[in-house]
């Protein structure tokens, strides 16, 4: 691989790995020490620890369905996400905040596609709420994700632009 691949994989694959180590290590604590489905207040009114098996996607969405056909979906569809990051980390130029961003999401995916190939459902443990309103329980794979795509916005948002013809020389002069 050329040295230039190398350096631009470098901050994502790290990013990513990082992350996906966290969110297993985190996740495996969460089992061991979380009964199912009984909650661990921390911050009264506001955020708890509770150990839930997610079988569906982000919000539990399509946790309903039918686990025979769901399953395979989801893990053929985290595959092919991920090779999309890949591709994405091979396009993008190596600065500012979308390598790390593309490393947290790529971690995060790695992790939550360890959980569900091994278990066939995600360890979800970290539980935010506020009065009536309730976020769906999530883990540090997600936190992961979530940041990364934050991270992506910014770099979109607030990087220098490059003009579309900047590659080509001129020869107007």
């Amino acid at each position: 691989m050329p040295v230039t691949l190398v350096r631009k994989f470098s901050v994502p694959i790290v990013s990513a790995l990082l992350l996906g180590a966290a969110d297993q290590a985190s996740k495996v604590w969460a089992a061991r020490n979380l009964p199912l489905f009984e909650p661990r207040v921390l911050v009264p009114g506001f955020f708890d620890l509770v150990h839930v098996r997610n079988t569906g996607v982000a919000f539990s969405l399509l946790s309903n369905l039918d686990p025979g056909w769901v399953h395979p979906f989801l893990i053929l569809a985290t595959v092919l996400a991920m090779g999309a990051v890949l591709a994405y980390i091979a396009y993008l130029p190596c600065r500012g905040a979308a390598p790390v961003g593309l490393g947290l999401i790529l971690g995060g995916a790695i992790g939550n596609l360890i959980d569900r190939a091994r278990l066939g459902y995600v360890v979800d443990f970290l539980d935010l709420y506020w009065r009536g309103h309730h976020w769906p329980t999530f883990n540090v794979a997600d936190v992961g994700i979530t940041v990364g795509v934050i991270l992506l916005v910014i770099d979109m948002v607030f990087s220098p632009k490059e003009p579309a013809d900047a590659s080509r020389p001129r020869t107007d002069r």
